[in-house]
């Protein structure tokens, strides 16, 4: 399996704090069946920065230890880069990191509670660009939660979109759950990843979201997720269904009863 996101690169956010635990959350997602993590450390999230050349670094020291301590893991480079205003001119001037460097895809996080006003001319900007992004955890923002057409709206437009392993299981809670699954209903979800941050709060929960994906869509969805995850991380393009306006009362599957 292939983890598109997940913030492994120890000391750098708010993910492992040493190499030590690093080789843990490594360790633990080998278990999982994963072979391949893109690390997305935070950038530009008030908190936290990351620019392309650190991670790179980081990311080349990460393998480096990997490696010396025989776990069969390989990490790719990314960025998870909260929503800014001039990250076209960030990418022009190399601060903004594409996942594994040469592909054109990057990952975009939106603010915790709103959906700023200019993210849809954004989005359309980076596409002119030859840049195609992608939304993490829209499922997790108070304002697609509460108007999930926010999403479909810039899904229409090209973007494409990454729900949580963990939200699919309902560790973010129902609501987030039930919209998880309105998402992929509408296809507003074209990649399943783990955002895990250590092996004890934040852990994979890949493996076990997928299973659960295959019991309600069956193996073919499934496929599909992780033969876009494959299609992304080699730069390859990336067509899905087309997206339909969250049905608001449309009944998930009675698993939520």
């Amino acid at each position: 399996m292939i983890d598109i996101h997940c913030h492994i690169l120890p000391g750098i956010d708010d993910g492992p704090r040493t190499l030590n635990e690093s080789l843990e959350m490594a360790k633990a997602a080998v278990a999982e069946g994963i072979d391949t993590i893109v690390a997305t450390p935070h950038h530009r999230n008030n908190q936290f920065n990351n620019h392309y050349a650190d991670i790179m670094k980081e990311v080349h020291n990460l393998n480096d230890a990997l490696a010396a301590a025989s776990i069969p893991l390989t990490i790719l480079p990314g960025q998870e880069t909260r929503i800014f205003g001039e990250l076209v001119e960030g990418l022009e001037e190399r601060e903004i990191l594409p996942i594994n460097q040469h592909t054109p895809y990057i990952l975009i996080e939106l603010p915790t509670a709103t959906f700023p006003k200019f993210t849809k001319q954004l989005l359309y900007d980076v596409q002119r660009q030859g840049y195609k992004p992608v939304i993490v955890h829209p499922e997790r923002n108070k304002a697609i939660l509460e108007d999930p057409n926010l999403l479909y709206e810039i899904v229409k437009g090209g973007t494409l979109s990454q729900v949580t392993a963990a939200s699919i299981l309902g560790k973010f809670g129902k609501k987030i759950q039930e919209l998880s699954f309105k998402l992929i209903d509408s296809n507003l979800c074209h990649f399943v990843a783990s955002d895990a941050h250590n092996i004890s709060t934040r852990s994979f929960v890949l493996r076990e979201a997928y299973d659960l994906l295959e019991s309600e869509y069956g193996s073919a969805f499934v496929n599909q997720m992780t033969e876009n995850a494959a299609d992304l991380i080699e730069g390859r393009n990336i067509v899905g269904e087309i997206p339909e306006r969250i049905k608001t009362k449309k009944k998930l599957f009675g698993i939520f009863g």
